[in-house]
């Protein structure tokens, strides 16, 4: 079964992957992330991914949208709320992507993080599932966010501060004031 895999970054793939591996699942990685701000930022965690990728012979397709206007202007009006705003422009775009180019299903690292509102990515998934007629891959690889975290750091990945977004950063600063 080949599974286009959709990586936030590369701390939260790690244990993913790795997962998906043992399942004997052939995982294609797929970065689309344009909520990640400042560019620096996008731009760290891109290239993290590629150097990682690349050690573990991970192929990855780049969808390289850096969408700073089209994110900030989806998001404004509903800051409370623009979690689900930027989880369905991601997993659409790889759902669509997955359908398109002959996948048999889709995941996403997302699945990883216990800061994330992971029910609701889990049923974004399974209705993308339903209207473009591919399969999603549900695994709960919350277990693993630790230990996947840990192994991050031993590998001397970039470690991201916050969730990605240019809002998520400014509350990272804010609480701390």
């Amino acid at each position: 079964m080949k599974v286009l895999l959709h990586i936030c970054c590369s701390p939260c793939s790690v244990k993913c992957i790795e997962e998906l591996k043992k399942d004997k699942i052939d995982v294609v990685g797929y970065w689309y992330n344009p909520n990640i701000h400042p560019y620096t930022e996008y731009r760290s965690r891109m290239n993290c991914l590629k150097d990682y990728s690349n050690s573990i012979g991970l192929e990855v397709i780049y969808n390289n949208e850096y969408g700073l206007v089209e994110f900030t202007k989806n998001v404004i009006n509903n800051l409370k709320d623009r979690c689900s705003y930027c989880y369905s422009k991601r997993l659409e775009e790889t759902a669509n992507y997955a359908k398109e180019n002959g996948y048999d299903a889709f995941t996403t690292t997302l699945l990883i993080s216990p800061y994330q509102k992971h029910e609701d990515i889990k049923k974004m998934c399974e209705d993308l599932s339903k209207k473009y007629k591919i399969d999603f891959i549900y695994k709960d690889f919350r277990i693993n966010f630790r230990e996947g975290q840990n192994e991050a750091r031993n590998l001397n990945l970039y470690m991201q501060k916050y969730c990605g977004c240019i809002y998520s950063e400014m509350e990272r600063y804010l609480k701390k004031i």
